[in-house]
């Protein structure tokens, strides 16, 4: 079965909001103790500042005409350091049901596509680093580690002396 990707519509918004919070955790960072309740509102501030910037594409895959997964990419984000806009892909889901049948990727190739006819030089992306199947899915696709965030909780370190 082939995967389609095309540009969201109207009428994914109920199925991009109720994937994303079905996958709100899976963005959760191991360290980190998250409730359901606290991922499913990162994501929803997460959906309202996307949607609120002129720049950002939002794309849906498809699977037998049924909507499979979605990604949320911006195009007017200014990299840290040389401050040449780029692409950043800001969200990722794909249905559990369509894990393992391509759609990840598709939607990950139509995002650099998508990056390219912009003529941005770079798309970048943050993963949990539990989320090991998304890391090999972008590490396959050539994407690079830039900078570790590296985090520890504090309370582990005992009492001060």
């Amino acid at each position: 079965m082939s995967v389609r990707v095309r540009p969201a519509r109207p009428d994914d918004s109920s199925f991009i909001e109720l994937l994303g919070l079905a996958t709100a955790l899976d963005t959760v960072s191991p360290v980190r103790t998250v409730s359901q309740r606290a991922a499913e509102a990162a994501f929803h501030r997460l959906l309202a500042f996307c949607n609120d910037r002129a720049g950002t594409v939002s794309l849906v895959a498809e699977r037998a005409e049924t909507p499979a997964g979605f990604l949320i990419m911006l195009t007017d984000v200014p990299d840290e350091v040389t401050q040449e806009r780029q692409a950043f892909v800001a969200y990722v889901a794909v249905r559990e049901a369509d894990r393992g049948h391509g759609v990840g990727r598709a939607l990950m190739r139509a995002a650099m596509a998508e990056g390219r006819k912009r003529d941005l030089p770079f798309i970048s992306l943050m993963v949990s680093a539990g989320n090991a199947s998304a890391r090999a899915l972008y590490e396959s696709e050539h994407f690079m580690n830039e900078r570790v965030l590296m985090s520890r909780p504090l309370e582990s370190l005992g009492p001060r002396r």
